[in-house]
């Protein structure tokens, strides 16, 4: 059975100067000639009629990308149409009427790419990561995922593994009595040890890049009138939470991310800490005392006259608030929103708290999934050192060599992924 050719805007919905319907398939080849009346030369911009069965549709630049060497792996071609509404409809109308051919589900030019080969699950999830990148540090920490910088580093890791699965398997295949050959040990732990610390090095920096890519959770929190949203609207440089001098006026979770200076946050504003006799007040503080444990960072805001501890959670900074009031605190910082005094110091001491938690943007993974799958390879390779130094049967240690090498193929979508691809492409835009 013949697949399906796939078609799909590739550009931003609404009116625009330019708008790319890209296609790609089987019948890619036979949709151009139809609708532009010959091929264009491949990979060079040719202004051409589109015709509809109506008639003309368009004047506009086609590019025709030739199997093996397209996105997607098939023949592909893009329309570079006028922006208009009516062009983009009247040409997605004209291809759905060819045979076998439909619009794109989300992701599915994506999905195409990776069956064929052209990018590996780790690329793939950095191109997503590009796609929804908010931030500078966010936009090449993906960059550097979508060009292979995981990928490279798990080929290097698969070569020394097998070049210690060789030494290990030999002795298997030559040796009568299931031992490994002294030699033939130290040469194989060698390989392992060299893979072990370089793992163990990749995996230190991973909640970096975890936080890096979802942003940092900064929650701003303290008793009722403290200043809380007031601070929240600042931050953002906007109004996003009610302002009042009602205390309990806040009685949900607002969440708002935020670029400071190229620092991915997520900031969250909370109902104030106080014991309360208010129903729907009491839920929104139990959501906040909840968050408050899974934040990163914290905002711990005192009014005058308020000396309370913040509670078990995050790293907190320590706030006194209003001091346009006069109330001096040589010990915690001291801010004013209503006059701005104290601002550049808090924003000042939140960069630099936040960069520490970041790091320098260098690491390699960047999702739980990968993390899980590095962590188990690791646990692998400390089995097959730890099987190696007692002298354990060698199929034993060389079934644990072979679970790391599995391990490594999950990280780059080669084994054991198919339950997530469907959830991964769903995130991509339809004509991606």
């Amino acid at each position: 059975m013949q697949r399906e050719t796939i078609f799909a805007p590739a550009s931003g919905s609404g009116k625009a100067a330019i708008s790319i319907v890209r296609i790609s398939g089987p019948k890619t080849r036979f949709v151009l000639e139809t609708i532009a009346g010959s091929l264009p030369k491949p990979r060079q911009a040719t202004l051409r009629i589109i015709k509809g069965s109506d008639g003309p549709i368009d004047r506009a630049l086609i590019v025709w990308f030739p199997a093996p060497h397209s996105f997607t792996g098939e023949d592909c071609a893009e329309c570079h149409l006028h922006g208009s509404l009516a062009v983009v409809r009247s040409l997605l109308s004209c291809l759905s009427g060819f045979d076998d051919c439909r619009l794109a589900q989300p992701g599915e030019f994506a999905r195409r790419a990776f069956e064929h080969g052209k990018m590996d699950l780790s690329t793939i999830e950095g191109l997503a990561d590009l796609i929804d990148s908010e931030t500078e540090r966010q936009r090449k920490q993906a960059l550097r995922q979508m060009e292979g910088g995981l990928s490279y580093r798990v080929s290097e890791w698969r070569q020394s593994l097998l070049s210690a699965m060789a030494l290990v398997e030999s002795d298997i295949d030559f040796s009568d009595e299931g031992d490994i050959e002294p030699e033939t040990a130290r040469h194989a732990q060698r390989f392992i040890a060299g893979l072990i610390t370089d793992i163990e090095g990749v995996l230190a920096k991973a909640h970096q890049g975890q936080r890096l890519r979802e942003g940092i959770v900064l929650i701003v929190a303290g008793p009722p009138n403290a200043g809380k949203s007031t601070l929240v609207n600042a931050l953002a440089n906007r109004d996003i939470a009610i302002v009042s001098s009602i205390a309990g006026t806040t009685r949900d979770l607002i969440e708002v991310p935020l670029d400071l200076d190229g620092l991915p946050v997520v900031l969250i504003d909370t109902a104030g800490l106080r014991d309360s006799t208010d129903e729907i007040e009491s839920q929104g503080i139990a959501k906040a005392r909840q968050r408050v444990a899974q934040a990163d960072l914290g905002l711990w805001l005192m009014p005058p006259g308020f000396n309370e501890q913040p509670p078990i959670g995050p790293d907190w900074i320590r706030i006194r608030t209003k001091a346009d009031l006069g109330l001096t605190d040589h010990e915690n910082l001291a801010i004013s929103v209503l006059t701005g005094a104290g601002m550049d110091g808090l924003r000042d001491r939140l960069k630099t708290e936040i960069e520490q938690r970041l790091g320098s943007g260098d690491a390699l993974i960047t999702r739980e999934r990968q993390k899980q799958a590095l962590t188990r390879a690791l646990l692998s390779l400390i089995q097959a050192r730890k099987g190696l130094d007692q002298g354990r049967d060698t199929e034993l240690i060389a079934e644990d060599l072979r679970l790391a090498a599995r391990y490594f193929g999950e990280i780059i979508g080669v084994v054991g992924v198919e339950a997530m691809l469907d959830t991964l492409f769903a995130q991509f835009c339809i004509g991606k």
